[in-house]
């Protein structure tokens, strides 16, 4: 096992700063990575960060995290959240602690999001408090 963290990203995520800032913020995916690195940087960690609006992808990527034996995954499946069994079977498969992680809170939004398929399988989840809930995350994983 590695002392890195796969920070997993679904779609739409490529668009924050500017999409829909009153709900998601005005920082970018790429001030979430760095402000992420640093933290990695102060708890001894590294992270592998990536985005992808395709939800194979995101399996792939589950499956290659296992592969190299990282720590954990944080993963923001976004809206693969609440639809994505495919995700929730490589979550279980992988046998790596996933952390899920919301910039949102979900149950404070619309009725189809209140489901996670992600949250079935995760050992743990973050939402609600925006960029710095990764932080809080990455805190999670270096403490497993």
């Amino acid at each position: 096992m590695t002392d890195t963290v796969f920070v997993l990203n679904g779609p739409n995520l490529n668009l924050l700063g500017t999409r829909e800032p009153d709900i998601y913020g005005s920082d970018t995916l790429a001030d979430i990575e760095a402000m992420l690195g640093e933290k990695a940087r102060e708890l001894g960690l590294a992270i592998d960060f990536r985005q992808t609006n395709h939800e194979g992808v995101l399996v792939d990527w589950l499956h290659e995290a296992r592969s190299v034996g990282a720590k954990a995954v944080l993963l923001n499946a976004a809206a693969y959240t609440h639809t994505s069994i495919a995700l929730l079977d490589a979550i279980k498969a992988i046998e790596l602690p996933v952390i899920e992680v919301h910039l949102s809170d979900p149950a404070m939004r619309e009725g189809f999001r209140h489901l996670s398929y992600v949250g079935i399988a995760a050992v743990d989840e973050v939402k609600g408090l925006g960029p710095r809930g990764y932080a809080v995350a990455l805190e999670k994983a270096a403490a497993l």
